[in-house]
Order: C-alpha cells, then sequence, then structure tokens
C-alpha cells in the first residue's frame, strides 16, 4: 500500500522525507521488520519502542511512526512524528486492511464477567438464523467454520484488523468481539467502528492492572464514550455502573435488565440443572442453559439482536436452540448420579454468582462441595473474598491452586483462608493439588450431591512456573470418576 493512503485521515506533526513510498507491512515489534516494512515505535509498559528504530531500519524499515523523531535521520527512510503511537497504530491498521470494521456490523462486548459467553452466544444466534459471522474471543477466533486459536482476551489491533479483513473477504455481515479493558486501556480497539456495544456488569478484577476499581470503570467507560452517533450502546441497568457507562456516549441507548424498567427486561418463570423457561418482552421460550447469569447473558443477546433489525420471535426461536458455551456452567452427571458442574468463574462476583444459582436449584437433600483456587500474579484482593464466598455458600469448600504462575500455590492458598469466617472454619480444607482436590471431592461426594469445579473451565492447562502443562478440569473428573467407581 501506498504510505501516502495508509496516512489518510491521520494527524502528523512532522513528516521528514519521502512520502511517495510503498509499504509492504505494518510492524510495533521490531523483531518482525522485514524489508519495505512501516514500523511504530510504541510506548509499552516494559519496553519503549523508540529504542529499537535504529535495528528496525537495519532489518529494512523504510517508514518510522513515532512520537520523538531520533536526533540523526537517515535520509532513505520517511520519518512521521505524531501524537500517540499506541492510538495511531489502531487507525493505520485499520487504513492498511482497507477499513474492514466499516464493512461489516461489528459488535462489541465489554464488562467483567460474561465477555466470552455473550460474544459466543451471538455467534450462535446469527448462525442458527443463517448468517456467516466472525467470533473474536478468549477461548477462540473463528471466521463462520473455520478456527484460530485466541491468545488474548483481545488480540493486537493489526490483528484484529487482518482477522475483520478475512471476515469481510468471507462475506461475513457481522462480526463479534469480545472486549477487554486490557485491550481498551492499551487502545487495540482504536480505529475500530462498532454498530453496537454491550455492557454485562462491572465487578472486581483486573485491579492488578489498573490498580483502582476507578480507574478500571473509566477504562471499561471510555469504550462507550468513543462510540460515533451512529452506533447503539446496550447496558446491563440493574448493575449500578450501567448507566455510568452511558453518561458520556454520543451513541443511541439502551437498556437491558430483570429487576427495573428497560428497552429489554426478562423474568425467570422455572429453574432447574437441565435450563429455564424465560420470559423476555412478554415472549416465553425454553433454553438449556441455567443460571440467574445466563439469564442475563441471553437478555443482552436478544437486546443485541433486535437492535439489529431481527423479529424477536425468530430471535428467541434462535437462543431456545443454543447449547451451553464451553467451561460456563457445563453439567454431567456421573453414572452414580453425582452431578459435576465446570465453571470459568475466577472473580468473587462469578463465583458468588454461580453458587447463588445451584443455591437456587438444588432442594438442600444435595450437598454442595465447591474446588476453587486463584490465579497466580494477579489481584491479591479478591483471594480472601473468594475464600469468604466459597465457604459460606457451599457445604464444602477445597481450596487447592488455578494457575499458580510464579507464585508459590501454599501463599495464594493462605491467602485465600483468610477471608473464611469462624463459623466456617469446619466447612473448608485446602490440597494445593489441584487433582488430588477433585478426587478428594468426588470421595467426599454421594449420590445426588453436586460438585462446583470453579475457575479455569475451558482452559486445558495448568500454569506452574512460566510451564503451561496439560490439565483440562472435565478430563480429570472424568479419568477420577472412572479409576474411583471400579
Amino acid at each position: 500500500m501506498q504510505l501516502v493512503e495508509l496516512l489518510n485521515r491521520i494527524p502528523v506533526l512532522e513528516s521528514h522525507g519521502n512520502n511517495d513510498r510503498e509499504v509492504s507491512a505494518l510492524v510495533f515489534d521490531s523483531r518482525k521488520v522485514s524489508e519495505d516494512s512501516l514500523y511504530i515505535a510504541v510506548k509499552g509498559t516494559i519496553a519503549d519502542g523508540h529504542s529499537f528504530i535504529a535495528s528496525s531500519i537495519e532489518k529494512g524499515a523504510k517508514t518510522i511512526v513515532c512520537e520523538e523523531l531520533p536526533k540523526d535521520l537517515d535520509e532513505n527512510v520517511t520519518y512521521i512524528k505524531v501524537k500517540d503511537s499506541s492510538k495511531t497504530l489502531g487507525h493505520l491498521a485499520s487504513n492498511f486492511y482497507g477499513n474492514p470494521s466499516q464493512n461489516l456490523k461489528l459488535i462489541g462486548v465489554t464488562g467483567t464477567n460474561g465477555k466470552t459467553s455473550v460474544s459466543t452466544l451471538l455467534f450462535d444466534v446469527f448462525k442458527n438464523l443463517g448468517y456467516t459471522s466472525a467470533l473474536l474471543s478468549t477461548v477462540e477466533i473463528r471466521i463462520g467454520e473455520e478456527i484460530i486459536p485466541a491468545t488474548h482476551t483481545t488480540p493486537d489491533v493489526i490483528t484484529i484488523n487482518q482477522i475483520l479483513a478475512k471476515a469481510v473477504e468471507a462475506g461475513c455481515e457481522f462480526a463479534f468481539m469480545e472486549v477487554s479493558s486490557h485491550g481498551i486501556s492499551q487502545n487495540r480497539t482504536e480505529g475500530l467502528h462498532f454498530k453496537i456495544a454491550g455492557f454485562t456488569n462491572l465487578t472486581h478484577d483486573h485491579l492488578d492492572y489498573h490498580k483502582t476499581f476507578d480507574e478500571y470503570l473509566k477504562t471499561k467507560k471510555r469504550f462507550f464514550d468513543e462510540l460515533n452517533d451512529g452506533a447503539i450502546a446496550i447496558t446491563n441497568v440493574d448493575d449500578k455502573n450501567g448507566n455510568v457507562m452511558l453518561q458520556n456516549t454520543k451513541a443511541k441507548k439502551k437498556s437491558y435488565a430483570l429487576k427495573t424498567i428497560a428497552d429489554y427486561h426478562g423474568r425467570t418463570l422455572e429453574v432447574d440443572f437441565n435450563g429455564m423457561l424465560l420470559n423476555f418482552n412478554g415472549k416465553e421460550f425454553w433454553t438449556t442453559l441455567t443460571g440467574k447469569f445466563n439469564v442475563y447473558n441471553l437478555l443482552l443477546v436478544f437486546g443485541i439482536a433486535s437492535e439489529l433489525g431481527f423479529q424477536q420471535d425468530e430471535v428467541l426461536q434462535a437462543i431456545s436452540v443454543l447449547k451451553r458455551v464451553s467451561g460456563r456452567f457445563e453439567t454431567f452427571k456421573s453414572d452414580g448420579g453425582i452431578f459435576f458442574i465446570v465453571d470459568y468463574a475466577h472473580t468473587p462476583d462469578a463465583l458468588e454468582n454461580v453458587l447463588d444459582s445451584i443455591n437456587d436449584i438444588r432442594t438442600k437433600n444435595e450437598r454442595l462441595i465447591t474446588v476453587f483456587g486463584c490465579g497466580g500474579d494477579r489481584d491479591h484482593s479478591k483471594r480472601p473474598e473468594m475464600g469468604n464466598i466459597a465457604s459460606k455458600k457451599s457445604t464444602l469448600a477445597i481450596i487447592t491452586s488455578d494457575n499458580p504462575r510464579t507464585e508459590n500455590p501454599t501463599v495464594i492458598i493462605k491467602e485465600i483462608e483468610a477471608g473464611v469466617e469462624p463459623q466456617n472454619f469446619s466447612k473448608y480444607t485446602s490440597i494445593p493439588d489441584r487433582r488430588e482436590a477433585i478426587k478428594m471431592a468426588i470421595k467426599f461426594a454421594e449420590p445426588k450431591d453436586i460438585i462446583l469445579v470453579a475457575g479455569k473451565g475451558h482452559e486445558n492447562y495448568q500454569e506452574i512456573n512460566g510451564v503451561k502443562h496439560h490439565f483440562d478440569d472435565k478430563e480429570v473428573i472424568s479419568e477420577l470418576w472412572k479409576l474411583m467407581s471400579k
């Protein structure tokens, strides 16, 4: 692509060198520079890309976009000075790939819990409605039937545009994207045109990164603040932060709720482990998904599809045949009558929601055994809170390892235990080895009891000291059950 086309609508502070040159690739990692690349020097949290300008030129970069010009300018190189390289990167990427987000309807979903579920459910609903769509989520990236493994909640903005361009080429009309606070903070959504932005909820998470809840809130809000007046913002007004998201947005404002008056209102009529009978905007339907959090997820899916112009009856028909999202309240019953639930819940709010959903359904004749832990190198303050919730709302809580990463699992467990209240001391135990913890839960369980294994959900690994070891909760449950029931 010609550099002049690439710089279209991008504010340039200074330009040095020949603007009439071809750009072969956009690169912000100097290690990936090839001949005729455009290298964008981005100031990151660990390294400053400006330090790698000289090495990028040596590797063949002919155009440099930066916030600070080098002292010595190479006459064979074009230098473009901008105010913010990180934000500029998004617009360059969008231009380089032909502004794909303008050529399809891009829907972004943000919030603490439910992002993956809602994005995936939307993808599945639109498949049921007969549309080929794209999905960008934590679990996987999809373009129709093609599956691309996902590595981050929100990929870098060059990769996002690359995927969206492929989606346009494949004839997709819709793309559903999980939007994380990290992605917003690091400008990975810059330059993208969202048709609809959905908000699930906001609770305690990622404070290791954002430092304060207020900072976390402002980051999520920024996603809505930056929407244009042609977009639609739909938020959960049962969450006290739902209306905060809408305060400064230019987008058309829509709401959904179970407890308050909203554009999209839901009620639960019946619920058990097999599914729920729901009423959305006066229309009844059955779903195999279960749990109050899933009522909110489905209501947002319903609202988004309705705002995209689909008839509410056909949307509910497409919702009623949905299957559960992998690792999200996934249930299966053993031949010995024990009921297993595997869920990704790894925040206090998500764990409480899952436990409340189980306690709402169970008759109290069955015991509830919860196996859970907390990730290492992440927000320490949520650990005692999760210890308190699990021990209070379970018959027995077994505290174990999640992904300890570089931390000592015993230290993490002690921080979780610190939140257990004295009256619940007899209701918990600690087993650092996750496999052994699941084994203990199965040993303790009797027919009709419920075992919740929380925290990892769809993940098929356990990260210990920087190494990912294969570990799938569902596989381990199945293996142990077979061994122990012989």
